[in-house]
């Protein structure tokens, strides 16, 4: 067994949102003292973790004079010289002022949209300066309650318009390996969010003007807040080459955006999906988008981060025992037995004649398979 300790290669990477967050929830006050981005960047790096992501305003809040913002990212790039770290992802906060009330891309008034359009051109300046080369959109009140205020057709042509924007932008700037991606997720803070799955992002991507360079950031707990098996919606953006991020964490379907520490719930599908991108040598960052439990203190939050990594390299080793485990690999031999033989020309194949009573009498041994993969995860094999 591995120590279960986390390396610099490993790829780790965390949002400032993550652990600055005090505890707030819509029903309750803070449960813990602040703490500032520049603080996280360190105490992050100090624990061996390769990387961050932030909003641009956790690190330069809104409305900070041009010398405090040239001062907090010259801190910040001193910050993560020292500590060998490094952000991986810069996004905006377009959702939490009330200007934002009924969306920033897709609000009625240009005024807005102009607004939510400077603030991640400022997202893509600031990440630029800090090295990152990564703009995520999670625009969180671009959605809708009320369906006869708003046209979705219209919104998502908004959506276009201002993406082809922020690309023409990263070009005329010649921000050299700049990229943009798309967060889905199915709703809250609205009660539906436009471009609610990763599917739906990849088909908005696909009508962009330059859509090679734009790509979606899967997080786990937003496909199953949408009753998906997220090991899917992993697969289908990593097969297209279109998974530029992803979010690990947890949380049970079909509810509120929970954010629970990485393996807390759906332990079996976070095994498949750490599976996926291990297999396929993938070699985006391992990021964690979850909130340390409410009851925790500041000092606590350094047990989620702990948590959130031991899961993860735990259930890697998993994955390594899974491939070398001679009865699971024997059965899957057998199943996938013939999977990759041709298919003929229509001409041909419309004259074949097939059993199929004799077809469907093939074992596929699903119930063996599972057994020993939950005897796998439970540690008895």
């Amino acid at each position: 067994m591995g120590d279960h300790q986390p390396k610099k290669s490993d790829h780790f990477s965390f949002g400032l949102w993550t652990i600055m967050n005090t505890g707030r929830d819509p029903f309750g006050e803070p449960t813990r003292e602040p703490i500032s981005g520049l603080d996280v960047i360190t105490e992050l790096g100090r624990r061996n973790v390769y990387a961050y992501e932030m909003h641009a305003e956790d690190l330069v809040p809104a409305g900070s004079t041009a010398a405090q913002r040239d001062r907090l990212i010259k801190e910040a790039n001193q910050r993560m010289a020292d500590e060998n770290i490094i952000c991986v992802n810069c996004g905006a906060n377009v959702f939490a002022h009330p200007v934002f009330k009924d969306g920033g891309l897709t609000s009625h008034d240009p005024k807005v949209r102009q607004l939510a359009l400077q603030r991640y051109l400022n997202a893509i300046d600031i990440g630029h300066e800090v090295g990152c080369n990564l703009c995520d959109l999670w625009w969180g009140r671009d959605g809708a309650e009320v369906d006869a205020a708003k046209d979705p057709v219209e919104a998502i042509k908004r959506l276009r318009e201002g993406l082809n924007y922020l690309q023409q932008y990263i070009d005329e700037q010649s921000y050299a390996g700049y990229r943009l991606a798309i967060e889905p997720k199915p709703n809250e803070p609205r009660g539906d969010t436009y471009l609610p799955t990763g599917g739906h992002a990849l088909a908005l991507i696909a009508t962009l003007d330059k859509p090679e360079n734009c790509g979606v950031v899967i997080e786990l707990a937003h496909a199953r807040m949408a009753g998906l098996n997220a090991y899917h919606e992993v697969a289908q953006a990593l097969e297209c080459g279109k998974l530029f991020d992803c979010h690990f964490n947890a949380q049970k379907p079909l509810r509120f955006d929970q954010d629970l520490r990485f393996g807390a719930e759906d332990l079996k599908e976070s095994f498949f999906v750490v599976k996926l991108v291990e297999d396929a040598g993938w070699d985006g960052p391992r990021s964690f988008d979850a909130h340390p439990y409410r009851t925790a203190d500041r000092e606590e939050v350094w047990d989620f981060v702990e948590g959130c990594i031991r899961t993860y390299l735990i259930l890697r080793e998993k994955v390594r025992q899974f491939n070398a485990d001679a009865d699971i690999q024997s059965l899957l031999k057998e199943i996938h037995e013939g999977a990759e033989g041709p298919i003929p020309p229509p001409a041909e194949l419309s004259k074949m004649s097939f059993d199929a009573d004799a077809l469907a009498r093939r074992k596929m041994h699903h119930e063996r398979l599972d057994q020993l993969t939950q005897e796998l995860l439970l540690g008895v094999r």
